[in-house]
């Protein structure tokens, strides 16, 4: 090189500069760089010489214009400390510069070009802030749409296969259970079991609600055949209850029914709010009809005045306790009117009496008499019955007398 001509030193160092100048301005374009430089130390402290600068400064000499070369440039140390490092060490050190140029705010990275050992200058790149942010953002935006796609895409398939899978399934066992709950019909059964395909939690499922159906279904039969069974023994009870408590020629209650009626009314006296009276009726020439007429007579006279007591004293418990004796429990409206229900049950009899039309066994005759609860005499309903049994044979005693005459 010493020994070309000066022209030919300067054609070539001229086409060599150019060649690296365009070397790097081509890399800046590729790379999207804002800046790209090969610097040197300058004999002055913290001053470089820019060797290749990819911005091309205009020197005018003469009103001609030529590239500025070997630029003296002062490179602060406290806003490029990583610049004085690598170029201390010759190493290649992580990190970059940010600072304000003419660019704008920037980050600025270097490498050292390392010959022989020796450490002959700094590779600089420089990219705005601002640019860096913007491009980081777009690709974040990219990826984070990308993600997002195909983040939906898989969730779209898992939904698919979920619904594929199980949820059309439970579905239809859903639909089938609800069929089930409003019709009761076992025969859903067979829907169940046709759906279940596979050995996966849904069939198990399905195989368990099929099998608790059935379960349900037989228990409600044999419950309906228990319920059955215990509302036929009800009715049975209920039905010897009755007989136990019923007269059989006449439907009366009898004396067992009787007895519990005495019950009551001793528990209406112990608590302090009893009023009643209790009627005593007994059928007379009972056993001079059956002797003349027969039992068929007789039963017609005890039934005949089994109806008249029942019109009479309609409301009231009435029972038939002893082959022509009856008991009237007055309580309530025919209490308050006892009175009138006595004159009508002596007016009726005494028009049967006079009926000429009537069979001397259709012509029902009775004794009536009445006993009346007094609460500072009596402490049972047994004592009022006591005097209306005596006032019944008074009365028995009285129609005797006057029939003989």
């Amino acid at each position: 090189f010493d020994s070309m001509p000066e022209d030919l030193k300067i054609a070539f160092a001229t086409y060599y500069h150019e060649y690296w100048l365009w070397t790097f301005e081509k890399m800046r374009d590729n790379l999207g760089l804002t800046y790209a430089y090969y610097v040197t130390a300058a004999p002055e402290e913290f001053h470089v010489f820019y060797i290749i600068d990819d911005v091309r400064v205009p020197l005018e000499v003469e009103d001609k214009k030529y590239l500025t070369l070997h630029v003296d440039a002062t490179v602060n140390p406290k806003e490029h400390q990583k610049f004085w490092e690598v170029y201390n060490t010759g190493k290649i050190i992580s990190g970059y510069d940010i600072y304000d140029n003419q660019y704008g705010n920037t980050y600025a990275y270097y490498r050292p070009l390392n010959v022989n050992g020796e450490t002959l200058g700094i590779i600089g790149t420089e990219i705005e802030v601002q640019k860096v942010n913007s491009d980081i953002l777009t690709v974040t935006l990219k990826q984070s749409a990308s993600m997002a796609i195909i983040l939906y895409l898989c969730i779209a398939g898992l939904i698919y296969y979920l619904n594929k899978k199980y949820l059309a399934k439970i579905s239809q066992l859903q639909n089938i259970v609800r069929e089930y709950a409003q019709n009761k019909d076992p025969e859903v059964v067979a829907d169940i079991e046709k759906n279940i395909v596979g050995h996966d939690e849904i069939s198990s499922l399905s195989m368990q609600f099929a099998a608790m159906i059935l379960e349900i279904e037989n228990y409600m039969q044999r419950l309906m055949k228990i319920t059955g069974e215990l509302s036929d023994t009800k009715e049975i009870m209920h039905q010897m209850h009755e007989l136990a408590h019923t007269d059989a020629l006449t439907g009366l209650g009898n004396k067992t029914a009787y007895d519990k009626e005495l019950q009551r009314l001793d528990w209406q006296i112990e608590d302090g709010n009893a009023e009643f009276a209790i009627a005593m009726i007994d059928l007379n020439f009972l056993k001079r009809i059956n002797d003349t007429y027969g039992h068929e007579q007789g039963n017609f006279a005890i039934k005949k005045l089994c109806t008249i007591i029942e019109e009479i004293f309609a409301g009231s418990p009435i029972f038939r306790i002893g082959g022509d004796e009856f008991v009237v429990i007055v309580e309530g409206k025919n209490y308050n009117k006892i009175d009138l229900l006595l004159e009508k049950f002596n007016q009726r009899l005494e028009e049967i009496k006079n009926n000429p039309k009537l069979e001397p066994w259709e012509k029902t005759s009775a004794a009536i008499g009445v006993g009346y609860y007094v609460a500072i005499y009596d402490s049972s309903a047994a004592n009022v019955f006591k005097r209306a049994d005596k006032a019944m044979y008074v009365n028995k005693r009285a129609m005797r007398a006057v029939r003989e005459n």
